[in-house]
């Protein structure tokens, strides 16, 4: 087999590859193998006549068809081990010569993963955040373990803050269309929690059941959606149900019946204990973060556009699943942020493009660390989200080796990104 290699540029290489009769006749044994358990030869029993019998016996056109199939595949699989090449795409294949079944020649286009180059990650360091629970904080979570403990009474008065409403609502554009997200039924409102936009709220107090109110509100300047900042939208709320709500005394009765604990100061530790372990999770996470940014910064990648390319597509489904169970579909979703489906896509590229840069450098890493994954520790893992997830499909989900092996893959990152934190915070 001859290989003629030309690298096109860091990430694309054109590979064009020779075959003569002393590569091509084991390949063709091995297909005339799979004919002959399908031909009678007269004189033999099924599958055991001479592979130069089977071939006078066979359609020319099926063999050479899958002949050509299996050589392009094996003489393909056998260059990539022997230019030692990572490839990141499908190869693109065009067959230039063929000659039954002694001169093939077929050329490949591929991307690839080029040279990566990084930094001296050991000697990067990182100090670590430590991170302090204040009264205020303890504070709020017992204001609403008040809120969600609260008795709920039935008035029939006007609505002042501190009430529940529970309404019926639905919000229009200035063209007189629905809003997604602008609408629901039964909605529990409490007057004063500030959880709508600015404004929504204050037009309901003085309210009464059973009334009906039009009003329109401008979204504010930095909400999420880019389409409605700043937008008038009308909205039509009906009054359902007004309830008092009568908040319990902190004390510990109250402390008895929110945990499980015995006081006052017993809740306000335990509390203290779990936002500690909240908030010191999402530091960590922020650090993990921050450090590998800081390794992929500093290390040198020539990123194959097709994996960014895929990146993208995949990000873009998984939003378009949000939307959907969100009742949103995406063509609406795109009018509302103001941009097309292209410029989406490209608003979208430099994200991908790092995370696909982070991903082939901690790959790196984890190959020069001989970071490995044993099938016990992704058995544990499997094992415990079968645990946190009872629906069988989900479990199911579980047992399918594509996903076991993205299971596998984030235990992989996880373990490096470990091993990276133990060398920056010593």
């Amino acid at each position: 087999m001859k290989i003629t290699r030309k690298d096109k540029s860091p990430t694309q290489v054109s590979l064009v590859i020779s075959a003569d009769q002393h590569d091509l006749t084991p390949i063709k044994n091995h297909v005339l193998g799979h004919f002959a358990d399908k031909i009678k030869v007269p004189g033999f029993r099924v599958g055991t006549a001479p592979a130069a019998l089977v071939e006078k016996q066979v359609d020319q056109r099926a063999l050479a068809d899958e002949f050509i199939e299996h050589a392009l595949n094996q003489l393909y699989t056998k260059t990539v081990d022997q230019e030692k090449l990572r490839t990141a795409s499908k190869p693109q294949v065009s067959v230039k010569k063929f000659v039954p079944f002694t001169d093939l020649e077929f050329e490949v286009e591929v991307e690839v993963i080029g040279p990566i180059k990084l930094p001296d990650y050991k000697k990067i360091t990182l100090a670590k955040k430590s991170v302090e629970i204040t009264a205020s904080e303890i504070s709020g979570v017992i204001k609403s373990l008040q809120q969600r403990m609260a008795e709920r009474k039935e008035v029939e008065r006007s609505a002042k803050t501190g009430d529940e409403l529970i309404i019926d609502f639905a919000g229009k554009d200035k063209s007189g269309k629905p809003v997604a997200g602008a609408e629901g039924k039964d909605y529990p409102l409490l007057l004063g929690s500030s959880a709508f936009i600015p404004g929504f709220e204050d037009k309901l107090i003085g309210a009464k059941s059973d009334d009906k109110k039009q009003f329109t509100i401008n979204f504010p300047d930095d909400y999420g959606v880019a389409g409605l900042r700043g937008q008038p939208v009308s909205f039509t709320v009906e009054v359902k149900k007004i309830s008092e709500v009568i908040q319990p005394k902190v004390d510990d009765t109250f402390a008895a019946k929110a945990g499980p604990v015995k006081t006052v100061a017993e809740l306000k530790a335990d509390i203290k204990k779990q936002l500690k372990a909240e908030k010191q999770n999402t530091v960590d996470r922020q650090y993990e973060n921050e450090l590998v940014k800081k390794i992929v910064d500093k290390s040198d990648v020539d990123v194959p556009p097709g994996l960014v390319d895929e990146q993208i597509a995949q990000a873009e489904e998984n939003e378009k699943r949000d939307l959907l169970a969100r009742g949103e579909t995406w063509q609406k979703h795109l009018k509302a942020e103001g941009i097309t489906e292209d410029q989406h896509r490209r608003r979208q590229r430099p994200d991908a493009e790092f995370r696909v840069k982070a991903s082939l450098v901690l790959s790196e890493v984890a190959e020069q660390e001989d970071v490995t994954i044993t099938p016990e520790e992704l058995e544990i893992r499997i094992q415990i989200l079968k645990g946190q997830y009872q629906d069988p499909q989900m479990q199911a989900e579980l047992d399918k080796p594509e996903n076991q092996r993205g299971l596998a893959g984030q235990l992989m990152t996880e373990k490096t990104v470990a091993k990276l934190v133990g060398f920056a915070s010593k």
